[in-house]
């Protein structure tokens, strides 16, 4: 892996083939190599008024797309990532709160609670953070298989995010079954603005969440993703597999910020951040 933006002195040194002690200097940023977790988490890690330093929420997405605009083949998105995504993929994870995600994703990608991670102990306790995220589930008709282990065994409670006016007997399901519910909507559905409100209140600002498209469209549409962690992968699949986000368009288009693009194997790392 190499970092392509921002520019600093070794990438700029790299580039313009630089003496041996100029060299020396660009391995870390610009020598084409496997980065440990400890630089994958400082590449991502959350602003500084994330946090309970600074309790303001910040919800990033991570999504990925093949060069044509698809988000997923066959319904998953695996066939389409790498190894290094997926080493992002678990840094990301590692870095959160919370992983917020919608329960069509929750059901093609056969989600499991999110496991502790040696690598990232210190970190997370450095943080103030529990051992594992927290898994939010986004699902307005609670139409979710409660006996999987997301919701009976996870190290830390799932959250069912829903709105009011959904069915008392499959709230009352979920809760039986382990799972914490939170009202985050005035009728069936779920409110993307109140949601993260309502995440931050349970002390969970570090937020991320994986999509699917639907549930990224309605936090695009509402105006509340602050940063986009795209990876986009060298790969055609034609086909007529969703974007990464999904919806009604919105009015006027979002303007986001690039910030960061890594490479590697012919796959880029973009961050990307709301002006």
């Amino acid at each position: 892996m190499r970092r392509l933006i921002p520019v600093t002195d070794e990438t700029a040194a790299r580039d313009s083939g630089g003496g041996p002690d100029t060299a020396g200097r660009a391995g870390a940023e610009g020598a084409d190599r496997e980065w440990g977790l400890e630089e994958l988490a400082a590449a991502y890690a959350y602003p500084s008024g994330s946090g309970p330093a600074g309790p303001e929420p910040w919800l990033r997405a991570n999504m990925v797309s093949t060069l044509d605009g698809a988000a997923q083949h066959d319904g998953r998105s695996q066939p389409i990532s790498s190894a290094a995504d997926m080493r992002i993929f678990g840094t990301l994870r590692a870095l959160a709160d919370a992983v917020v995600v919608g329960a069509e994703t929750v059901r093609q990608e056969g989600y499991r609670p999110a496991r502790a991670r040696e690598d990232f102990a210190a970190l997370r306790e450095a943080a103030g953070q529990g051992p594992a995220p927290a898994i939010a589930v986004v699902s307005a008709s609670l139409d979710l298989d409660f006996s999987l282990p997301l919701f009976t065994s996870p190290l830390v409670p799932t959250l069912v995010l829903t709105g009011a006016a959904a069915a008392p007997d499959r709230i009352a399901a979920a809760e039986k079954a382990g799972a914490q519910v939170v009202i985050a909507g005035d009728g069936m559905g779920v409110d993307p603005a109140r949601a993260v409100r309502a995440l931050a209140d349970r002390g969970l600002y570090r937020l991320l969440t994986e999509g699917g498209p639907r549930l990224l469209g309605q936090f695009v549409a509402a105006g509340v993703l602050d940063e986009l962690c795209l990876t986009v992968s060298p790969m055609l699949t034609a086909g007529d597999a969703q974007r990464i986000a999904g919806g009604p368009p919105v009015a006027v288009p979002r303007r986001f910020e690039l910030t960061s693009l890594l490479e590697e194997a012919g796959f880029l790392f973009s961050r990307y951040r709301r002006t």
